[in-house]
């Protein structure tokens, strides 16, 4: 039995109070339109691979919505990340500068083109890239020369920056362009968890060379599996289209391949949810808000943490709600995810820092300090779109 002052205790009475006594998984996917009917008719029609009309309505709607003039549906993130980089000239032993606090399938795409993560750390205002710091380094450990940035220790060159938009909130763009500017580094957003999030009025994915999203089950919303190649390059979403439709040269009946493609195509079935998702995307966004404004009033009763709230000049689509441990403190944090979970309260910490994963331990990086206290702080708690409806429709 926990102590009644503990902090586990006090997260567990608030997220009760709020949510009831449900079940309370981190994320769930929440269907309540269209989805029935749009998947009868790829059935109905036959349409349930990658060619039918929902992929093109799809990519036309998410390009409405983010304002990209260019978007290529594809099977997942990590696939659109995967073929980003390689869009943007990320070629073996290249470098590409990412932060160790992210989601593995960031940095693993950099390892689909043989190129090396050199890890950087973030900052805790934005859960971002701490351009400052990032900044300062850059100076210090590389040089450009005829147009390349080169890492003065390794003579690589650092290809591309991938910044992550972390659990939804925008990192700082504006410094981010200045930095891929000035060193000659591509721009790459991983922007993955933030549909519905808007740096000074833009929607992110969109500030970049190209940015990725994903519609995986967890996320705002979702295709099952999915994902988006965002552009304003004609050139470069016409090489997306072709690199992930199996690089096929268009004929009647011939199976002609110029290169070595891709069969990451989305398919129209997922793309017939993502259709009905997109029809009630503002109100799931709303419904998120709504649930940061709650939580944020019960949390301010607690001292020993603070629940993240959205950067300045900045709207976020509070994808997953995060609180901040203060103190840094490995055995609270154990208890608070052990009792929480116990008591149906399916919470998750940070991703452990990739940098320290076995594949990628010996990879350049920079201090990680910042990253590695928070990989001990950070815990998300159940963030679905309709927990305030269901304690309000289960009274």
């Amino acid at each position: 039995m926990i102590d009644e002052n503990s902090i586990a205790k006090k997260i567990i009475s608030v997220i009760r109070s709020i949510a009831g006594n449900n079940d309370l998984y981190l994320h769930e996917p929440l269907f309540f339109g269209n989805e029935w009917s749009y998947l009868k008719n790829c059935l109905d029609t036959t349409y349930v691979s990658s060619v039918g009309k929902y992929v093109n309505e799809f990519e036309e709607k998410i390009s409405d919505f983010t304002g990209s003039k260019f978007v290529v549906a594809v099977v997942n993130g990590t696939s659109a990340l995967h073929i980003g980089l390689k869009l943007c000239g990320v070629v073996p032993k290249d470098e590409v500068l990412v932060p160790s606090f992210t989601f593995v399938g960031t940095v693993n795409s950099i390892s689909y083109n043989n190129a090396i993560p050199h890890f950087v750390d973030i900052e805790q205002e934005t859960l971002g890239i701490d351009t400052k710091k990032l900044l300062q380094y850059l100076y210090e450990n590389t040089y450009v020369k005829n147009g390349i940035c080169i890492n003065k220790l390794t003579g690589r060159i650092i290809r591309a920056i991938i910044p992550v938009h972390t659990f939804g909130h925008p990192s700082n763009l504006d410094d981010l362009i200045t930095i891929s500017k000035k060193f000659k580094i591509k721009l790459i957003e991983d922007a993955a968890e933030s549909l519905g999030s808007f740096f000074k009025g833009k929607h992110t994915g969109t500030f970049g060379d190209l940015g990725v999203i994903s519609f995986n089950g967890n996320k705002t919303i979702t295709t099952g599996n999915g994902g988006a190649i965002l552009t304003n390059s004609y050139d470069l979403a016409k090489r997306a289209r072709h690199l992930t439709t199996t690089a096929k040269v268009p004929h009647k009946w011939e199976y002609l391949h110029d290169e070595i493609g891709y069969n990451y195509r989305m398919s129209n079935v997922n793309a017939a949810i993502g259709c009905a998702q997109l029809e009630n995307l503002k109100t799931i966004l709303l419904s998120k808000r709504k649930l940061y404004e709650v939580y944020s009033n019960k949390f301010s009763r607690i001292s020993e943490l603070t629940l993240f709230k959205e950067p300045s000049n900045c709207e976020s689509n509070y994808w997953l709600q995060t609180i901040i441990l203060k103190n840094e403190n490995k055995k609270e944090l154990e208890v608070i995810l052990r009792e929480t979970n116990k008591n149906r309260i399916f919470t998750r910490p940070a991703w452990k820092l990739i940098s320290e994963l076995k594949p990628y331990q010996d990879c350049p990086k920079m201090d990680l300090t910042c990253s590695k206290s928070l990989s001990k702080r950070v815990i998300n708690i159940p963030s679905s779109p309709n927990i305030l409806r269901d304690i309000n429709n289960n009274g």
